[in-house]
């Protein structure tokens, strides 16, 4: 029989992934809807600042988000002075953390979706009277609408699979900020290959889901 130990994994990365992949859904549309169409000085750099989290290690962001979130960080600081905690080692770590990795993801399926769809289909909605709000809304959105569940499925996987980070900046601790891959991850130091197995599976099974689930829709 299959114990709390085994679930709570997987219902605690099933969190983790759905509140990164809904964040990231809005900020990542949003942003990218916004660099699709303004050109400005400095843009390559804020772009590649938001890419960078797909090219670096995942120690390397778990690292810059305790010295950020930290006690001492100029956020924990603030977060400490507001509710008296530190956000380190708790579900809000992993959450963030989930949130980071899989940004770029997000913005990139966004933001080329938006550019697919041609300027002269915006100027259409203007003459006719709609603001930028309702283009992006009633026009911009539904014709770039598999790009976004492109961006939110690939995503929500990323924020599934995000070890690195995580284990930095939200610990390991079981029940509490445990996901499925630092689970599998202490399951296979102790040498607890049947439950490590499992964990195995369970991720691959999801993983599998999801990607297969966005085949079917393009």
């Amino acid at each position: 029989m299959l114990t709390s130990q085994f679930w709570e994994p997987i219902q605690l990365s099933l969190l983790v992934a759905t509140c990164a992949a809904i964040i990231v859904a809005f900020s990542g549309t949003v942003i990218g809807w916004f660099m699709s169409r303004k050109k400005f000085k400095g843009k390559t750099a804020i772009e590649t600042i938001m890419l960078l989290p797909i090219v670096l290690p995942p120690t390397v962001i778990g690292f810059l988000l305790v010295i950020l979130f930290g006690r001492n960080g100029p956020v924990g600081e603030l977060i400490h002075s507001l509710f008296n905690q530190s956000i380190l080692f708790t579900v809000w770590a992993a959450i963030i953390a989930a949130i980071v990795v899989s940004f770029p993801l997000m913005y990139q399926s966004a933001k080329t979706g938006f550019q697919s769809i041609g300027k002269d289909i915006h100027e259409a909605a203007r003459i006719d009277g709609a603001n930028e709000r309702e283009i992006l809304r009633y026009i911009s959105v539904p014709l770039c609408y598999k790009s976004l569940v492109a961006g939110v499925t690939l995503s929500f996987a990323r924020a599934l699979g995000e070890f690195g980070a995580t284990i930095m900046f939200a610990g390991n601790i079981p029940g509490r900020t445990q996901t499925i891959p630092t689970a599998i991850y202490v399951a296979f130091e102790s040498n607890q290959m049947s439950l490590a197995w499992a964990w195995v599976l369970s991720i691959i099974v999801i993983s599998y889901i999801m990607l297969f689930l966005l085949r079917r829709s393009n």
